[in-house]
């Protein structure tokens, strides 16, 4: 009895310890919050324009959707490296596909027609003719990853349908960034449940997200209906339920049932994305318990301070 008295006293004193020491890291740090943090609150006015204070409890971290692609063409080199050098981002998305040669390019649509104005097709042109039609400004994979250093990186697998291709694509992004010892700084995601599961029973090790744009619980807000999100992404063993903004509008059914092991991303076309923090579950892929514990201690004591009131 007294030995277990004594483990229970110096585990509980050894908590408080820690507590006192991340209290006194937070209080040390100063008086302002990350410039990437946002509050859930003022995300909700910015992107569906809700006036709903009662979420700026939540932390956000923003990201850089494509690249800084408010101030240059989405997925450029250009983009991309703005947003690496840019302290309002935590991290930085962007997509790949093949050229036609089989060179990893960043690009986001099937065609090059809304970004550059020719109707060729990604897929259907070497990478030579790619940087004649975009006038180099079509970026390559591994130059990108020269730059992107600094930061957090999300990768998204544009399916084109192909499960093989879309997992031969995993096979090579992993590959390099194993090499390049990014493993944990680098969260992937598609729209492909199938690459999604082939990466999950392949590449356990590595974080994964899975893509939505809309879905039944965008406009009918039960939750049966959201639950079935969390059913899919469960089964693909994605870490990440990544949802096109216009889901915000039913944040409080997708905060409510969200399981401990999964994280909340709301993204739009624009340069906006955001991970949610409900609990030390959600952290930015790569980050540490203490640092995840330290930034959710510091926001909550910030955020009444920072986080404006809607309308304000």
């Amino acid at each position: 009895m007294k030995y277990n008295e004594h483990c229970f006293f110096r585990t509980r004193a050894s908590c408080i310890c820690l507590t006192f020491l991340l209290l006194s890291c937070v209080m040390g740090s100063g008086c302002s919050l990350s410039p990437s943090t946002r509050c859930l609150g003022e995300v909700l006015e910015r992107e569906i324009g809700s006036e709903n204070n009662q979420y700026s409890g939540y932390r956000c971290t923003a990201g850089a959707h494509r690249g800084d692609s408010r101030n240059y063409k989405e997925n450029t080199f250009a983009a991309l490296k703005a947003a690496n050098d840019n302290p309002q981002y935590a991290f930085v998305e962007f997509d790949v596909q093949y050229s036609e040669d089989g060179k990893i390019v960043v690009f986001h649509d099937k065609r090059l027609l809304r970004i550059f104005g020719s109707i060729r097709a990604v897929g259907k042109t070497s990478f030579a003719n790619l940087l004649e039609l975009t006038e180099g400004e079509i970026a390559a994979y591994d130059e990108v990853m020269d730059v992107l250093k600094d930061k957090k990186i999300n990768i998204e697998i544009k399916s084109q349908g192909d499960s093989d291709e879309d997992a031969q694509l995993a096979d090579h992004i992993i590959t390099d960034i194993k090499a390049r010892k990014r493993e944990e700084d680098v969260m992937i995601s598609s729209i492909s449940g199938d690459v999604i599961r082939y990466i999950g029973r392949t590449y356990p090790e590595i974080q994964t997200g899975q893509v939505f744009w809309l879905a039944a619980s965008t406009y009918l807000h039960f939750d049966p209906l959201t639950a079935r999100l969390y059913r899919e992404i469960t089964d693909t063993q994605a870490d990440y339920l990544m949802l096109h903004v216009a889901n915000l509008r039913n944040i409080k059914s997708l905060l409510t049932l969200k399981p401990p092991n999964k994280t909340i991303v709301f993204w739009d076309f624009d340069d906006a994305i955001y991970v949610v923090h409900k609990d030390f579950s959600d952290r930015l892929w790569g980050h540490s318990d203490i640092r995840t514990i330290f930034e959710h201690l510091r926001y909550r004591l910030l955020f009444p301070f920072h986080c404006h009131k809607p309308g304000s």
